[in-house]
């Protein structure tokens, strides 16, 4: 069993226990660390993600970025696929794209195909090496640069920084 895996993923997840609780109550903390240490446990010994976090400062500043630029994004695609929802006159050219990644983490390209899947207009269907394949409700352009640059750029810079 590889320590620092079960302790980096003890961490991450008693962080995302305080944060869905928003409650430091002592019980609520030791219900939140009994539950985090079981489960670091049992998964942690398996998957070897967790292990290669780096827990840094400039990791906790990117991350709190990465997530308010996700739900900025999240918000403008809600509104951009609802607008065309309700006025069929808006254009729509849906296709499949094919993009390549920088990322290099395991972990870091499952948290990008995530975000991508999870705002609206966009979904990954594969990942093949270095290139993602994705479903685009508006396909704007085929050139892989420009294509990256619309669908990786938003998310891909701070998850590089978090991810490694």
């Amino acid at each position: 069993m590889n320590i620092r895996n079960v302790a980096n993923l003890f961490v991450l997840l008693l962080l995302i226990w305080l944060m869905l609780t928003g409650s430091f109550q002592t019980i609520n903390l030791l219900v939140g660390v009994v539950l985090a240490l079981l489960f670091a446990i049992i998964f942690g010994k398996s998957s070897m993600i967790f292990g290669k976090l780096r827990f840094t400062p400039k990791m906790f500043l990117y991350t709190i970025l990465y997530l308010v630029v996700f739900l900025w994004e999240l918000i403008k695609s809600n509104v951009n696929v609802a607008l065309r929802v309700i006025n069929p006159k808006l254009p729509i050219n849906p296709g499949i794209v094919k993009v390549k990644t920088r990322l290099k983490s395991p972990m870091g390209r499952m948290i990008l195909a995530n975000s991508i899947t999870l705002t609206p207009g966009t979904l990954t269907i594969d990942i093949k090496d270095d290139f993602f394949y994705i479903h685009w409700i508006d396909v704007k352009t085929l050139d892989a640069e420009e294509v990256r640059k619309e669908i990786f750029g938003k998310f891909e810079k701070y998850l590089e920084v978090i991810y490694g």
